[in-house]
């Protein structure tokens, strides 16, 4: 199973049929495709949809339907478009149950930096800022490391997104939690021991006497 697959269906175990969901660009977009069975939810797509469904097969994309960074998405019936100050309000309001983002670093804090890289040209911050600080419960989706570098690092160099700690990360190693403002290793993924998340995370880990594996 690829990294990005473990991440997504690990995430997918977190939601509860009623919820509404925010998906980001990215990895968590694949979150809709490993939803739980009997598990109904809402999934909104920050430039003006509610009722996501899975990323649409090879030739069935329709060009209007998109994400919020311009990626296929289908929609399922019942599902609703709106414009981007209703999606905001939304947002905003408190109304969102849980969002799913993509992360450049979350440190030990819980803190999160995902939205630039100084130097390199972005197009804005899109609605990250708002879903980190709106919603009830904000769940990072990342890969562990990248170019050799651990993600889950001692303290931000880049930008921070939020002031708000994060709820927890799912890495393709790990579930990693913060209570207290400690990340707390949760998870390890199968196959992967202790001392490997350890040692492939920056971040000091608090580690409990027993880790259980995810279970897919």
């Amino acid at each position: 199973m690829d990294a990005q697959t473990i991440i997504a269906k690990r995430i997918a175990q977190e939601l509860r049929t009623g919820m509404l969901v925010n998906l980001g660009i990215g990895i968590p977009t694949l979150v809709a495709n490993h939803l739980p069975p009997g598990v109904n939810v809402y999934f909104q797509s920050e430039n003006g949809l509610i009722g996501t469904g899975p990323v649409p097969e090879p030739g069935m994309a329709q060009a209007r339907l998109t994400d919020a960074g311009g990626k296929a998405v289908s929609a399922l019936p019942g599902a609703c478009t709106f414009d981007s100050a209703m999606s905001f309000g939304l947002i905003r309001g408190g109304h969102v149950a849980m969002t799913v983002l993509g992360g450049l670093q979350v440190d030990q804090q819980g803190l999160l930096a995902n939205w630039m890289i100084p130097g390199k040209m972005v197009p804005g911050m899109g609605g990250a800022m708002d879903l980190v600080t709106g919603a009830k419960r904000v769940v990072v989706a990342m890969q562990h490391s990248a170019k050799g570098k651990s993600k889950v690092v001692q303290r931000c160099n880049l930008p921070l997104t939020s002031v708000r700690p994060v709820d927890l990360v799912v890495t393709e190693l790990a579930v990693i939690a913060f209570p207290g403002g400690r990340a707390t290793l949760m998870e390890t993924a199968p196959g992967v021991s202790v001392q490997q998340v350890i040692e492939a995370t920056e971040a000091e880990l608090v580690v409990p006497s027993s880790v259980p594996s995810m279970q897919l």
